[in-house]
């Protein structure tokens, strides 16, 4: 699969290797996928492409921080919520891409409520990861529901990132705050904080810790779990059966872009099902925003998971997410544990 991809990407881009510039990017996504990206296309189209990595919440922080001195050219992936706040605020760039048609349908309404200044590249549900072998080990049982996270038995077992620093984190609350109500919600979250032993800077650690047998339990987007299942670790996921949400994973070409141009062409490049594709190549498994693109086997199966009608436009709002970072903060992880 990974090579089939890798020679498709390159036969689309064969005889346009000529040197192009450079293009700097933020990459939002796991590593393996930024690398694969990074190498592909600086190889295809002799763009030089400087990749930096950090996770959506960081990424949104430098985009502020370099606002009036833009160093970035696009950013891409991540959840889609911080890419809405980072077009509310005007650090990304109105661009109405001729691939829209070509993807789904949630992918052209991200773009649209943005007013065009991101588009959707992919989706997951987000879920619980679990390590079947430590739970067996400690005799607990697979947990269902969000309820059942709460349970006693799952003292200092679960992990999940911290929602200043990850878009997976802020999506579990904007998801709990949906579906229960924001007061309800945040009950919630506090008498989760009992049960958890570390919030993470990043919304993958999670799910790797759980893998690698250093917790039993996180809440985590579940296409980040094949990834380490092929590298031979025991973890299984499950989505709630009470309702849950999915990102909108997103790109955006930065406003003030020093190199333009060839952001449009990397952009343009990004939206191509050979593209998408790598993904899956790279051990990750959401599902592409091009309808062309070949579905891996491991990518979850939406017709099978009871989705909440998640407001992304409401939810995507800066001053939404501060005010509930900000609530979270103050009433939840000031708490002992």
């Amino acid at each position: 699969m990974r090579k089939f991809c890798l020679g498709l990407v390159f036969a689309v881009a064969a005889g346009t290797a000529a040197a192009q510039g450079q293009v700097n990017v933020i990459c939002s996504v796991q590593a393996e996928w930024c690398n694969m990206i990074s190498t592909v296309y600086a190889r295809s189209t002799g763009t030089r492409v400087n990749m930096t990595m950090k996770g959506s919440g960081e990424a949104l922080a430098q985009l502020i921080a370099e606002k009036e001195n833009p160093k970035t050219d696009v950013w891409f992936g991540g959840t889609g919520d911080p890419h809405l706040q980072a077009a509310e605020q005007g650090l990304t760039l109105e661009y109405r891409s001729p691939s829209l048609p070509q993807l789904h349908g949630w992918a052209q309404q991200q773009a649209k409520q943005s007013n065009w200044r991101t588009v959707g590249i992919y989706s997951g549900p987000l879920g619980f990861g679990y390590n079947p072998e430590l739970l067996a080990k400690k005799k607990l049982a697979v947990p269902r529901t969000w309820a059942d996270l709460l349970k006693p038995d799952y003292k200092g077992e679960v992990q999940v990132a911290n929602p200043a620093s990850s878009g997976t984190a802020y999506t579990m609350i904007a998801t709990l705050v949906q579906l229960m109500g924001e007061d309800k919600a945040f009950e919630y979250l506090k008498a989760l904080h009992r049960n958890i032993g570390a919030y993470t800077r990043s919304g993958t650690a999670p799910i790797k810790a759980v893998a690698r047998g250093e917790t039993a339990l996180s809440i985590s987007f579940v296409h980040d779990a094949p990834g380490e299942k092929m590298q031979g670790f025991p973890v299984e996921t499950v989505t709630p059966a009470d309702g849950t949400g999915a990102e909108i994973g997103s790109m955006s070409i930065v406003k003030g872009a020093r190199n333009l141009e060839a952001a449009k062409k990397f952009y343009e490049w990004a939206l191509t099902p050979p593209a998408q594709e790598l993904a899956a190549a790279a051990k990750s498994f959401q599902l592409p925003s091009n309808k062309a693109a070949k579905v891996d086997a491991r990518v979850p199966d939406f017709r099978k998971i009871r989705f909440i009608e998640y407001d992304y436009a409401k939810y995507g709002a800066s001053a939404e997410r501060r005010r509930l970072i900000a609530r979270w903060e103050k009433e939840v992880n000031a708490l002992p544990r």
